[in-house]
């Protein structure tokens, strides 16, 4: 078995917000973000896929956008609801609606498949991605390829964990990385985005995926970056 190791550094939510666009493009051209997945329903979409031709090494994914549930006084409150996620059928119908909207708004097909705040890890949406990304012949999110989601600024229950965030925190993920592909998630911004209820650490971690000790992270521990375009079909 190979003991080559590759990563793929992938940034959610392009899409949302032109604070968001402006901290993916930012992470990717100043940093190692190489992939990004765009939410095609939120109001910055547009803007982020005319952006995207100006980064044409960054490999555009689809963030599946079903709904957001935030964490408020001690319960999980739903933000919105695109179709009912128990409903197999709405689920279908949403999600290859998402992928028509993407090919109209790119022109071409998404390099990859996951989804906001990880439905995709529960039926029936599991299934629906599952056989969506097959028929597009490209990866999902934690299948055949490992997701690493250790870089992240908040606990379970939406409590600060700056230090989670941290270069050196990224470069220990970078560093214990195994055999294989991997990919590592984050969510970058270049300004507030006061409708997220992950706001002011997106802004940590842009300053985190740009310090100049992750490249150097990579190149003492000959992890190759990648983007998902490199990946082998499933």
């Amino acid at each position: 078995m190979s003991e080559e190791r590759f990563l793929v550094v992938n940034a959610d939510d392009l899409g949302l917000s032109d604070a968001v666009n402006e901290g993916i493009f930012r992470a990717h051209a100043g940093g190692v973000v190489t992939s990004a997945s765009l939410m095609v329903r939120q109001g910055a979409a547009p803007a982020a896929a005319e952006a995207a031709n100006g980064h044409p090494e960054l490999a555009i994914g689809l963030h599946l956008d079903l709904g957001q549930w935030d964490y408020e006084n001690g319960e999980w409150i739903q933000a919105y609801l695109r179709c009912d996620t128990e409903d197999r059928e709405a689920v279908e119908s949403e999600s290859r609606a998402q992928v028509e909207r993407f090919r109209a708004l790119l022109g071409r097909d998404p390099t990859h498949l996951d989804s906001h705040q990880h439905v995709h890890e529960s039926e029936p949406v599991a299934g629906v991605a599952e056989a969506l990304a097959a028929e597009l012949g490209v990866p999902l999110r934690n299948r055949a390829i490992r997701y690493q989601g250790g870089f992240y600024g908040q606990s379970g229950k939406g409590e600060g964990f700056p230090e989670g965030i941290a270069p050196a925190a990224l470069a220990a993920l970078i560093r214990g990385l195994p055999p294989g592909w991997t990919e590592i998630g984050c969510h970058p911004a270049a300004g507030p985005v006061p409708t997220s209820s992950y706001d002011a650490e997106r802004q940590v971690e842009l300053r985190t995926l740009c310090d100049p000790s992750i490249r150097e992270a990579l190149n003492v521990t000959n992890v190759k970056l990648c983007s998902f375009a490199q990946v082998n079909r499933p």
